[in-house]
């Protein structure tokens, strides 16, 4: 996949995230905990009817058998594009490498890096698989 293609990979439903993300910075600013932007996110997606689950529950194998251990990202929007939200001074590797593991648990290939902590606007990375 070229990176152009990787580029217009859902960019319409990222699109329209990155709106509500941005809205929810612009009502709240920074300097709340992860757990208040995401419930204003949820509260923001319903606004816009932005189809969302939080917090789903994403089974990991190895070789074929069920692990016990799982991941729970933020939100999956659109049953597509996984939303994973921060509110750091300073986002890392390990944040980023976060993301990419639950999109090879998922099998999406499309994930938001969120990071509300930052000022004087939230940052947001895509990240395509």
């Amino acid at each position: 996949m070229s990176s152009e293609d990787k580029q217009l990979l859902l960019e319409k439903e990222t699109y329209v995230i990155r709106g509500a993300v941005f809205e929810v910075y612009r009502e709240m600013g920074c300097g709340f905990l992860e757990a208040v932007y995401q419930e204003c996110l949820e509260k923001e997606f319903a606004r816009q009817t932005i189809p969302y689950t939080s917090q789903q529950t994403l089974q990991l194998m190895y070789k074929g058998e069920l692990l016990h251990q799982s991941y729970k990202p933020d939100f999956i929007c659109f049953d597509s594009v996984v939303v994973e939200l921060k509110a750091l001074a300073k986002l890392t590797g390990e944040h980023k490498a976060q993301l990419l593991n639950y999109l090879k648990a998922s099998g999406l290939r499309v994930g938001l890096l969120v990071n509300f902590g930052s000022y004087p606007k939230a940052t947001l990375e895509r990240i395509v698989l």
